[in-house]
């Protein structure tokens, strides 16, 4: 379950080198979309390094959990390639969904893709799991915007637990809010709570979690009773429920870290100031940023802002823009053609960079965009 969006056994480990990785991944098919941008992102499980804040995060959660009287079993190494049946099907996501699409999901094939989120192992683990009570932490892959709180690979945990056969679904609501508000006040204090009605394909009825927290309301997760198709089709009869959370979500808001990029970040200055705990980063420098503007006519009613943004991605080798920002959009009144200008803004968080580089990669973002989009710039 995720918020944002319509959001397998036991851990081994990860063990591709970066050729394997690419071999399984970039496979040349007609439905494959995978970049060697997103390639190379596989198998850094940041929340299974220790004292990275990702896993300080996961950490707390899963340490808060085991203080319950329900053991819950914690997954924290599943593979990342999943199946188009688990990943969508088994969690009721009708064909016709728009987090389905090729401008949403990484496709290895058109029966594989990288999850989209962590639900996707619901289904396998309802069947697996011992105590029908667990917790799965994962790296998730979705096409996305550029911003300091976006990226294309992100971390988030699912919750899931079963009752017994007849429990009404009264007593299911209470006990999952009594649990999350739990875990709420675990990581951020005596705060002031909301519950929101949501909507989600697989849980009914759906719940949002916000708090009130430095002066404004904080989305912290989504939640539901688990729609009973999702248990009969796993084999099981008892009801539950699931929740779903997003890592860096929380980790930027607790920790202060201002921009999502810096979570990938190998550098020490970042690495250094966490030792498992919750601390304030500081910013060990602000390095100045540049604009550049681009306009374009789309071309094509099929533009997709997620697939110009892949592009950008792919464009660079490192980390070095903080936003691609629509500024402006006109339809010429005849023609009933759109054109768009996307401003650009450049800033490592690591160096500063030079006029130089950043044409360079402007000018390449430009050729690309006509090579694989078919814009016509203006």
């Amino acid at each position: 379950l995720q918020t944002a969006s319509y959001n397998i056994f036991r851990g081994v480990r990860l063990g591709f080198s970066s050729t394997s990785n690419r071999e399984e991944l970039i496979t040349g098919l007609d439905d494959n979309n995978v970049t060697e941008n997103i390639a190379s992102r596989v198998g850094r499980n940041l929340h299974l390094q220790p004292n990275h804040p990702l896993h300080t995060i996961k950490q707390k959660i899963e340490t808060h959990f085991l203080t319950l009287h329900t053991s819950f079993e914690t997954y924290s190494n599943l593979s990342p390639i999943v199946s188009t049946k688990n990943c969508f099907d088994d969690l009721l996501i009708p064909p016709s969904h728009v987090s389905r699409s090729p401008s949403d999901t990484y496709y290895i094939s058109s029966t594989k893709c990288l999850r989209t989120h962590t639900s996707a192992h619901q289904s396998t683990l309802l069947k697996e799991s011992k105590s029908k009570c667990f917790l799965c932490t994962g790296d998730v892959y979705r096409r996305d915007e550029i911003d300091r709180s976006h990226y294309p690979v992100f971390h988030q945990m699912e919750g899931v637990k079963l009752f017994e056969e007849g429990t009404h679904v009264s007593v299911i609501e209470d006990d999952l809010k009594k649990t999350l508000e739990g875990l709420t006040q675990e990581l951020f204090g005596d705060v002031e709570m909301r519950w929101n009605t949501d909507y989600f394909p697989f849980t009914d009825p759906s719940w949002e979690l916000e708090i009130y927290f430095n002066d404004e309301w904080l989305e912290v997760l989504g939640s539901g009773v688990i729609q009973p198709s999702i248990i009969t089709n796993a084999g099981l009869t008892q009801p539950g429920w699931a929740f779903g959370l997003g890592l860096e979500r929380l980790a930027m808001v607790l920790f202060k870290i201002p921009d999502i990029r810096l979570f990938w970040s190998k550098d020490e200055r970042f690495l250094g100031q966490f030792d498992g705990g919750i601390v304030e980063f500081k910013p060990f420098s602000k390095y100045p940023s540049s604009d550049r503007d681009m306009s374009f006519w789309t071309g094509s009613q099929n533009f997709h802002s997620n697939d110009f943004a892949e592009i950008v991605r792919n464009c660079i080798t490192e980390d070095i823009i903080e936003s691609v920002t629509l500024i402006d959009e006109f339809t010429h009144p005849k023609t009933k053609e759109v054109s768009n200008c996307f401003r650009f803004t450049y800033r490592s968080m690591e160096r500063s960079l030079t006029n130089e580089e950043i044409d360079r990669v402007h000018f390449k973002v430009r050729e690309r965009a006509v090579e694989e989009l078919g814009v016509v710039l203006r």
